[in-house]
């Protein structure tokens, strides 16, 4: 039997996708952690109160668009026909069942790292799945001990972010 593929599943609303989700996808790649990485558009976060101002299909034309240069970085739609609120351990777990010839590795930011303990299951995702998390300006990237799956991704912290991208855009 050949070992699984390591997919690094990374969710998010990608309003816009940037520089440094692509950077730290293509880092996951480099360093051996994983062997491709699926951008997972999100409908919606179930942490945030209102949906995403750009539809999900222009952002996933546009995610798809800015990884075409990078054959082992896909744009996936997997989230996009979930009834909401669509929550990651769900899709992890249908995921899993749907590609058994993968080894699926959640891919955060350190912000998100943060506020995990607030994500549906978060117990089950730290027992179920290993988790890079990519460190962010302003977050504590500190992981818990006893987190054993859960490591940081060495790389250089890049102050950008899509909320920033936003707000210049819209002045």
């Amino acid at each position: 039997m050949s070992k699984p593929l390591r997919t690094g599943y990374f969710g998010g609303s990608f309003n816009p996708i940037h520089e440094g989700h692509i950077r730290l996808a293509d880092r996951a790649c480099q360093s051996g952690l994983v062997d491709e990485v699926w951008f997972v558009v999100s409908p919606q976060n179930p942490l945030k109160s209102t949906a995403d101002p750009n539809d999900a299909a222009s952002r996933l034309a546009a995610v798809r668009e800015a990884l075409q240069p990078y054959p082992h970085l896909t744009a996936s739609d997997f989230e996009l026909d979930k009834p909401l609120p669509s929550y990651t351990i769900d899709n992890l777990n249908l995921a899993a069942s749907q590609y058994p010839d993968r080894a699926f590795v959640l891919i955060i930011g350190g912000d998100n790292l943060d506020d995990l303990t607030r994500w549906k299951d978060y117990d089950q995702l730290l027992s179920n799945y290993d988790i890079l998390v990519y460190p962010r300006p302003g977050a504590s990237n500190t992981i818990p001990q006893d987190w054993q799956r859960v490591k940081l991704l060495d790389g250089p912290l890049m102050a950008i972010s899509s909320t920033e991208i936003r707000q210049k855009t819209n002045q």
